[in-house]
């Protein structure tokens, strides 16, 4: 379940950014409220995570990969929610944009996009079984 909250927070902010560029107001309205509430909504899959977590014996929070995974995890809600979202809805309200905030938040759409995919490689790398029997 959490790639259904997870992989919509990477692809609303390039859906809303395409909308914008179209002179579509109220799409990009909606897709700014759409990217705030799966930003929130990704939060319980930390939860989630940290739950299951518990259940293993081997992981804990200073495993390299775990770490890992939670830092850049935070750090692409913290962009989606305070960055991402607002500036989606301040165009959408008509607001003009600081010169470059297009290219501003393309840019931090590919990071938050990169840093969501990340830690999923990240794990799925370092836990996937040696092949050289």
């Amino acid at each position: 379940s959490g790639v259904f909250i997870v992989g919509p927070m990477a692809v609303l902010p390039m859906l809303g950014l395409r909308a914008l560029r179209a002179g579509a107001g109220a799409q990009v309205a909606s897709l700014a409220r759409l990217t705030a509430i799966v930003g929130w909504l990704s939060l319980l899959v930390a939860v989630f995570g940290f739950g299951l977590m518990s259940f293993e014996e081997d992981l804990t929070f200073t495993t390299p990969w775990f770490l890992t995974s939670i830092i850049l995890f935070s750090v692409a809600v913290t962009l989606t929610l305070s960055l991402v979202a607002v500036r989606l809805m301040a165009a959408a309200q008509g607001e003009n944009p600081p010169a470059g905030i297009l290219w501003v938040t393309t840019l931090v759409a590919v990071v938050v996009i990169l840093l969501t995919l990340a830690p999923i490689l990240l794990a799925y790398y370092l836990t996937k079984p040696d092949d050289r029997g």
